[in-house]
């Protein structure tokens, strides 16, 4: 696995696609999405904390290293469980001097739940109007199944999107870890459709000791 990824850290070296992208259109599911991708740059976005204070991204990062972490919100069980296993690693990667910031599209006022839920100490910024996540390349359209179940059993208040053909679904990030340098370049990112599958703690701790290398 190290092996691995050294080479996805050289190959950022190389590549070097130093391009700012703009926001990508929303995917019409989560196997479409196209994601920023190691070599690539920080979008510039800004969003929101859990004041409704405005953060800039660009600004954020060039204080320090930083581990971006999408999730799909504080409603979902999978992202509340990597949550608390980013918790559990954060000392560690401040010891290596990177930040760690969450994203999702809920709003500042359930952003502070999560953070009292989970008890959190570190950032989690609001991504309400998906800014972000389209910018990241990390949006897409649920299936009109997953909308009306998200909606009507599980009472998700996020806006509804509409597709292109006019049906109204919910739009939510692919979930996806982030690692770059205070230039906001990506040495490494962790992008999968299947939601229920996050990244073990041990993987992102190992591409951190790389790039602080």
């Amino acid at each position: 696995m190290k092996s691995l990824l050294r080479a996805l850290s050289l190959g950022t070296v190389c590549t070097l696609l130093s391009v700012n992208l703009s926001a990508k259109p929303i995917a019409m599911d989560e196997l479409s999405v196209m994601p920023l991708m190691n070599g690539q740059v920080l979008p510039e976005v800004t969003l929101k904390d859990l004041d409704g204070a405005a953060v800039n991204l660009t600004e954020l990062v060039s204080q320090k290293p930083t581990i971006f972490f999408f999730y799909r919100g504080g409603w979902c069980p999978f992202c509340n469980t990597q949550m608390g296993q980013l918790k559990a690693i954060e000392p560690k990667l401040i010891d290596m001097g990177f930040q760690l910031v969450g994203i999702s599209p809920d709003t500042p006022a359930q952003l502070k739940a999560s953070v009292r839920d989970n008890k959190l100490d570190y950032l989690l910024l609001s991504d309400a109007d998906m800014k972000a996540s389209q910018a990241f390349g990390l949006a897409y359209f649920t299936s009109r199944e997953v909308s009306q179940r998200y909606t009507q059993k599980m009472n998700i208040e996020n806006p509804l999107w509409v597709t292109p053909e006019g049906d109204k679904r919910l739009v939510l990030p692919v979930p996806a870890v982030y690692l770059m340098d205070k230039s906001g370049l990506v040495h490494f990112q962790y992008v999968n459709p299947n939601f229920r599958v996050r990244p073990a703690p041990e993987l992102i701790l190992t591409a951190a000791e790389l790039l602080k290398k």
